[in-house]
């Protein structure tokens, strides 16, 4: 796909005359290639450092996903755990989902150290490939001023501002969804099979790192290829389900690992009562967030009463149907509606007649059949993070881009001249809604700036309505013309772009900054779980009191203790990266270990302490977590805390030989 305006093309030159200046201009990489304008290159080089001083700000300060981040401590120290996705050092459980976003934060943390930042870093990474890649589709696909224009509006959508500076899956998710577009959009030019089968690759690789949002895209790029690859019938059809297969075969890498493993030779799946991978990610990760219940999974309990924090009590219920449009989320991901829909509309509307195979149409089916399927699964499913919705961003800057590109265009065609400044207007009342619900938050910036794109939007219906001179003659053409309505047309576009851009760029500010888990931009705050120190410095003096009474009287054990929840598990795994046994899973009511394995670790030697109490690690009476509890109650010798030093927050047990 060429950019508009791209006509001629070079005769190849002799291979020697050639080489040499392609080294050269490889090297002069803010110089714009010959297809592009002069401003392209330089002008994307700043919007990249743009985002990665956004994403990379707080890094020192992006804090922990707790759960998660003993798991990343855990494969940074084995490799074991780093294999099979393991949460403890030990490699006994996994997490409750597929860790392939994890991988790169363990790599991290192994070259860097176990810190904030080293955790955070792949995630600021991935977020400035994405807005690199996110300019040449759009490139490829509506040219270089759509491709800049969607490449900043993605890199300061809220959400992703904030995303791109945690260590959440949603990152790697993303950009591995914008590089499957872009192989997508460059097979689909010349129905080009390895490259579609490579989008079917970063596809699966996506579902490694957030398991079935990834396959939200292939509805559309089923869609988009059918319709539109220029290729016969049936070999578009051979050509899907290749690539479908290589899309399947990757996704399914790591369940089909854990399938064929027999259960004793790796950990057992969390989220699960019957150690089953195709359960996990399938029932308790899929068809529990939409209520209903597999055979053979833990319930997880996945609501939450308040999507957006104490800032908006009056947001939706997270599993109500219109949450998408409710401030609380809205402000996060969808300041851009009105200008994707204008654009998906009116690109549709103008190419509804080009042919089958039309590039330019064709994009519009793949953004709006991805933005189309991630809007009602989203919305039927229940929602606690904002940051689930940070991979509705590249289709919705996308479409806006082109919306302001085509609205551009139509103020010089004699239908069109009202384009512009209805879809600003729209736009304007749209911001004005959103940012009204919070409206002490940069009073000094979002009213000038809307009362700035309410009189360009009068200005641009002013100049429509001047009378043309002659039958036919372009509306706005003519250079003294021109001037003045382009300058007033970006005035508007900037200013009614000001605010989202502003709620964006607040994450500069630790106030609006968000943490892992939950990241959030503007006034819906920090919420979460901060932690600026060392990580290696958060054991309080009684957990490290305690933490030296073990390790100097394990006594070869396999584990130095284990513990009635993964909570009080973390307090000495995140610091030590030591193996403590977690009882129960993320939950408590995984039957991991049972009863009887625990105690053939205790007769093996494998296991001599067992501390109870702290947070969680409750599960129920007929769990078999309670059954283990009543068993070390009755069977084990309490440490008296005088004898261990760890105060009496954790009763400590010895179990086995002189208990």
């Amino acid at each position: 796909m060429a950019d508009a305006g791209t006509v001629t093309r070079a005769q190849p030159a002799p291979e020697r005359t050639v080489d040499a200046p392609t080294r050269a201009s490889r090297l002069r990489f803010w110089r714009s290639p010959a297809d592009q304008p002069r401003w392209a290159r330089p002008a994307l080089l700043a919007v990249a450092a743009l985002a990665a001083v956004v994403y990379g700000w707080q890094l020192r300060h992006a804090g922990y996903a707790e759960y998660y981040a003993v798991a990343v401590r855990s494969m940074s120290v084995s490799w074991r755990a780093f294999l099979f996705g393991a949460f403890d050092p030990g490699a006994t459980v996994t997490v409750d989902k597929l860790a392939g976003a994890f991988l790169p934060q363990a790599l991290s943390a192994r070259v860097f150290g176990f810190h904030p930042w080293s955790l955070a870093l792949p995630q600021v990474v991935e977020g400035v490939v994405s807005v690199l890649v996110l300019y040449r589709l759009v490139r490829r696909w509506c040219g270089a001023p759509a491709g800049l224009l969607a490449a900043a509006m993605f890199a300061l959508t809220p959400i992703v501002a904030s995303m791109f500076g945690h260590p959440m899956e949603d990152a790697a998710l993303t950009m591995c969804l914008v590089l499957a577009a872009d192989a997508f959009v460059a097979a689909l030019a010349g129905a080009r099979t390895g490259r579609l089968v490579l989008a079917g690759v970063w596809v699966g690789l996506g579902f490694q790192a957030k398991m079935l949002q990834s396959w939200l895209v292939l509805p559309a790029f089923a869609l988009a290829w059918l319709a539109s690859a220029p290729a016969s019938g049936r070999r578009r059809l051979g050509q899907v389900a290749l690539a479908g297969a290589a899309t399947v075969s990757v996704s399914l890498a790591w369940v089909l690992l854990l399938t064929v493993v027999p259960a004793g030779d790796r950990p057992y799946v969390d989220g699960t009562t019957n150690d089953s991978a195709v359960a996990m990610v399938f029932g308790y990760n899929g068809l529990d967030r939409f209520g209903a219940h597999v055979p053979g999974t833990v319930e997880s309990g996945f609501t939450t009463p308040d999507p957006a924090g104490p800032a908006d009590a009056a947001a939706s219920p997270a599993g109500s149907w219109h949450k998408l449009v409710d401030p609380g989320y809205a402000t996060q991901i969808g300041w851009l509606y009105p200008l994707a829909l204008a654009g998906l509309v009116v690109g549709l509307l103008r190419h509804r007649r080009a042919g089958r195979a039309d590039p330019t149409r064709a994009g519009f089916v793949l953004w709006g059949g991805w933005l189309a399927t991630a809007v009602v699964v989203f919305s039927g499913m229940t929602l606690t993070h904002r940051a689930y919705l940070a991979t509705l961003a590249p289709p919705l800057a996308a479409l806006a881009a082109a919306g302001v590109v085509l609205s551009w265009r139509g103020l010089r065609d004699r239908w069109a001249t009202w384009l512009l400044p209805a879809v600003l207007l729209v736009q304007l009342a749209w911001t004005a809604h959103l940012a009204g619900r919070y409206a002490g938050f940069l009073p000094w910036l979002t009213w000038p700036a809307l009362a700035t794109a309410a009189a360009a939007t009068v200005a641009l219906s002013v100049l429509g309505r001047r009378p043309r001179r002659g039958a036919g003659a372009p509306v706005m053409a003519g250079r003294r013309t021109a001037e003045p309505w382009r300058a007033v047309a970006a005035l508007g576009v900037a200013a009614v772009l000001a605010v989202p851009a502003a709620w964006g760029l607040s994450v500069l500010d630790r106030r609006y900054a968000g943490t892992a888990f939950e990241a959030g931009a503007g006034p819906s705050g920090p919420v979460g779980l901060t932690l600026d120190a060392d990580i290696t410095d958060t054991l309080t003096a009684p957990k490290r009191r305690l933490d030296d009474y073990l390790l100097a009287h394990r006594d070869g054990a396999r584990y130095v203790a284990a513990t009635s929840s993964w909570r009080t598990a973390s307090q000495f795994v995140l610091p030590t990266g030591q193996p403590f046994l977690p009882l129960g899973g993320y939950s408590g009511l995984v039957p991991q270990p049972t009863l009887a394995e625990l105690r053939a670790l205790v007769d093996a030697g494998e296991l001599r302490f067992v501390l109870l109490g702290g947070v969680g690690g409750l599960g129920t009476t007929d769990s078999e977590l309670s059954r283990i509890m009543t068993w070390v109650l009755s069977s084990c010798r309490e440490v008296p805390a005088a004898e261990h030093g760890g105060g009496e927050e954790l009763l400590v047990y010895r179990c086995g030989p002189g208990s």
